[in-house]
This record gives structure tokens, sequence and C-alpha cells, in this order.
């Protein structure tokens, strides 16, 4: 069995305003992004989130995230697992995060 790559992340103190608000603008990211936000860091496995579209869609929204600065990933055994970054998010841009989670 491959090792896979480990996910590259981007520092939020790297990422101009327009990459976050793309990133924030797709429906699928947002809803990755509040089930996060509800969730303890390094809980939510990949393939537990509540959203329509496949794996490969997946593995896309969820590299926008790590190039946005708001996801980390890690592997944990076989699943790769999901923490918001958001005290380095908020650093970088405050209250834009919370003014994201408030209209859930």
């Amino acid at each position: 069995m491959g090792h896979r790559a480990e996910p590259e992340h981007t520092d939020p103190a790297d990422v101009p305003i327009q990459t976050a608000l793309a990133a924030l603008a797709d429906p699928v990211r947002l809803q990755l992004v509040r089930e996060l936000a509800s969730a303890d860091d390094w809980e939510r496995a990949c393939g537990t989130f509540n959203v329509p579209v496949g794996k490969a869609g997946l593995s896309h929204h969820f590299a926008v995230l790590r190039t946005a600065g708001l996801l980390e990933q890690r592997d944990k055994g076989p699943k790769r697992v999901n923490r918001l970054r958001r005290p380095e998010f908020e650093a970088r841009f405050p209250g834009l995060l919370s003014l994201v989670l408030r209209d859930a």
C-alpha cells in the first residue's frame, strides 16, 4: 500500500483576503468550515462530512481550505483528520470567521 503525501498547508499570515473570501464563498466549503467549527480539533475525518460531493470533489475543497489557511490536516492511521485553524485565521482576519459562522 502506497503512503500518501502529507498535505501542504499555507500559513494564514501569508493568505491574501481575496483567497480567504473565495474559499468561504463556496457553499460546500462553508459547510465544511461550519462542521469543523462545531467539532473538537482532530475529531473529524475527511469522510465524515455531510456534503453533496464525491471523494475527488471533497479533496479539492479541502485543498482550497488549506491554501486559504483555514484548515490543517494530518494522517491518523488510515484516516486524515482535520482542524479548523481558528486562532491563526482569526489573528490574520479578525472577526471574519465569526461573521461567516454567525449566519449558520
